[in-house]
């Protein structure tokens, strides 16, 4: 199996470089400077473990034919470069024109949207699925929904909130996703209300209590992606997405761009390790019946890499329809989380 990863010598993409490695995976590593690709195997200790290099033209969009030829003798793409809102739908493009499966890391819930919106029908003539959002949140979230919506049939609501403690700050990659996207975190990004997603109707302040815990956490609307993918598996009348307020706050903030440059690349292994993040689903059914669950774990960023590489292998292992895809349409629910689980991700899904 041959993985080629876009964006290799960024923070993410080297994480997810050497996970395809660990797994056993052939692996091609692909951007637009050749050496900072050759710099980036180096720094991961990957430099004779014969991943190939290739690059794509020194443009900040890349070349749509180069794309293509990089990609051209892969089972399937991860991309990790964002801002993904600026770049991310070349690459799809590239994927599909490739007959490649595509899977990325993105956390911005505009271009998740996008992806949908644009390249479903291209995918389905091409023969390959495209699953955006392959990340720590939003792969267990999607997978729970559907599993809570299994319990109680159609749901009236659901509401997901992310919960992150430590972690060393975000690494300079996010930071610039996080300015393509200030406008959806000033205003909650966008509600899935009555059938339809519409933006900028902020669901405002709330506040979560979690088991064990006596004092609730306040919360604030938040442009979660997998406000965009659950609605395609789930019937539900409302979903709404939350972040911690201290952190939607932080996140707010104006940042100039010549500061993030500035910054370390991303947080230190042992800042990773200390992290803990806590992610929850609460729905409701249309009969008034609620369930929850719950994922927990530990450091998001090698998460995603785990979770990027594994839905990767599960779409050239065990192809699903062709298309643009949520997780729980890509995949075995049940099966996916078990697999987390032997990872550390674990969730548990109780009525309440």
């Amino acid at each position: 199996m041959r993985i080629a990863v876009y964006g290799a010598n960024g923070y993410q993409g080297k994480l997810v470089l050497a996970e395809a490695v660990r797994r056993g995976l052939e692996v091609v590593a692909v951007g637009r400077d050749a050496g900072r690709l050759r710099e980036a195997l180096a720094v991961t200790g990957l430099d004779g473990a014969g991943v190939e290099v290739r690059t794509t033209g020194d443009g900040d969009v890349p070349g749509h034919d180069a794309l293509v030829t990089a990609f051209g003798d892969a089972d399937a793409v991860v991309s990790c470069a964002g801002p993904f809102t600026r770049t991310g739908a070349s690459v799809v493009r590239a994927a599909i024109a490739a007959g490649r499966h595509h899977v990325d890391t993105a956390g911005e819930q505009l271009y998740v949207k996008q992806i949908f919106d644009t390249f479903g029908a291209d995918a389905e003539r091409a023969g390959v699925a495209v699953v955006p959002a392959a990340t720590d949140a939003c792969v267990p979230t999607d997978l729970i929904a559907h599993l809570l919506a299994e319990r109680l049939g159609p749901l009236a609501e659901i509401t997901c909130v992310h919960l992150i403690e430590g972690g060393g700050g975000p690494s300079r990659g996010s930071l610039r996703s996080v300015l393509e996207s200030l406008d959806a975190i000033r205003t909650g990004g966008l509600v899935y209300d009555g059938g339809d997603w519409r933006a900028g109707t902020s669901p405002g302040h709330a506040s979560i209590l979690l088991p064990g815990e006596t004092e609730a956490t306040a919360v604030t609307g938040f442009p979660l992606p997998e406000v965009v993918t659950v609605p395609r598996h789930v019937p539900t009348g409302r979903f709404v997405g939350f972040a911690e307020a201290a952190l939607t706050a932080a996140l707010s903030a104006p940042v100039d761009p010549r500061i993030v440059d500035g910054l370390p690349e991303g947080p230190d292994p042992e800042s990773r390790a200390a992290q803990r993040f806590t992610y929850v689903v609460d729905a409701t059914g249309a009969g008034g019946r609620r369930a929850r669950g719950v994922v927990r774990g530990f450091d998001t960023y090698g998460t995603t890499a785990l979770i990027a590489v594994e839905a990767a292998r599960r779409l050239v292992a065990d192809p699903p329809k062709p298309g643009v895809l949520a997780p729980a349409q890509a995949y075995d629910p049940a099966g996916f989380l078990d697999f987390l689980a032997s990872h550390g991700v674990h969730r548990t899904v109780e009525e309440a």
